[in-house]
């Protein structure tokens, strides 16, 4: 009998720990929610970010400061999360190149990953703000001032702030 409860518990704990590396997490952006894979994307970016950071030369230049994705305004995340996206897919990974296969292989997922939640607020029809544009475009203009695969390998570099603020929106929603 304590074989077969041990065996259970083991099992019951091994459950609770795969079901948290899949787990999806509701990101309620005004009136429209999406799913975020958040452990998904923190597991491929895992994998290239050493390599990603090593390979990037430039310097005293940073494209994501802190303060530019805690300073959204309210109703403005879901508009601010999209332009970020559609920025990451179409500048970043469409520039981002590494030697490594692997890395490769990672950045495409991360890329897939951001198609996929883009595909999913293009549902909410998010309204920006001038100043929310303004943000956004002023990111665009920091990456166009270096050489498209310097700007590509840091902004990969950069993806931490990111998705810092990912589980960060999904994790103040779930314990308010």
């Amino acid at each position: 009998m304590k074989m077969i409860l041990s065996r259970s518990i083991c099992l019951v704990l091994l459950l609770s720990c795969l079901s948290e590396l899949i787990e999806s997490r509701t990101l309620h952006l005004n009136s429209c929610s999406v799913n975020v894979h958040t452990h998904e994307l923190r597991k491929y970016y895992s994998t290239i970010r050493s390599n990603a950071i090593a390979g990037d030369t430039v310097i005293g230049v940073k494209f994501l400061k802190k303060s530019l994705i805690t300073d959204v305004q309210d109703g403005q995340t879901c508009c601010f999360l999209r332009l970020v996206l559609q920025f990451y897919v179409e500048r970043v990974f469409s520039n981002y190149a590494s030697a490594q296969p692997q890395d490769q292989r990672c950045s495409s997922a991360l890329a897939n990953a951001f198609v996929s939640i883009r595909k999913d607020i293009h549902k909410c029809h998010c309204h920006c703000t001038e100043e929310t544009q303004r943000t956004v475009d002023s990111l665009h203009a920091e990456f166009i001032k270096l050489e498209i695969k310097q700007a590509a390998q840091k902004a990969v570099g950069e993806l931490d702030t990111v998705l810092d603020w990912l589980e960060g929106l999904t994790h103040d929603q779930t314990h308010t």
